[in-house]
């Protein structure tokens, strides 16, 4: 099966995979659903999240507060996304200055080389849809 979205009510849709996982999808501001721009926008961040999650759990342990934000610069006049903005909210409180910054950095780098998501919005790819003829 793969992944496949299928339509369950009206502007209601239910993304699922093969593992059984589902996601309702609908209109931005519908109750109850994502939007597709919010999937996008909550992929950047869950990838993000994934990556860096061995790196930070590694350094200031399993119970340390570790939240991801993401907002988006949209043009709604051009139904795009400008823009992704991915914001860690960590608890490094128990890290100095020092290992902060080197934390930081191991992050970023992982992210960069790792993080399909956020790389493949950086390249820009072509995205292509098939309809059936006739």
């Amino acid at each position: 099966m793969g992944l496949e979205v299928e339509r369950i009510g009206e502007h209601v849709f239910a993304g699922r995979n093969e593992r059984g996982a589902e996601v309702r999808i609908g209109r931005k501001g519908q109750a109850d659903v994502f939007s597709p721009a919010e999937l996008l926008q909550i992929a950047a961040a869950g990838c993000a999240a994934v990556t860096a999650e061995d790196l930070v759990v590694r350094r200031t342990g399993e119970e340390a507060k570790f939240r991801v934000e993401v907002t988006a610069d949209r043009n709604d006049a051009a139904s795009e996304l400008d823009a992704v903005h991915v914001t860690f909210d960590l608890d490094l409180s128990s890290l100095d200055p020092e290992r902060r910054a080197a934390l930081a950095v191991a992050v970023d780098r992982a992210i960069d080389r790792l993080c399909t998501v956020s790389r493949t919005l950086k390249k820009g790819i072509p995205v292509t849809e098939t309809f059936p003829a006739g």
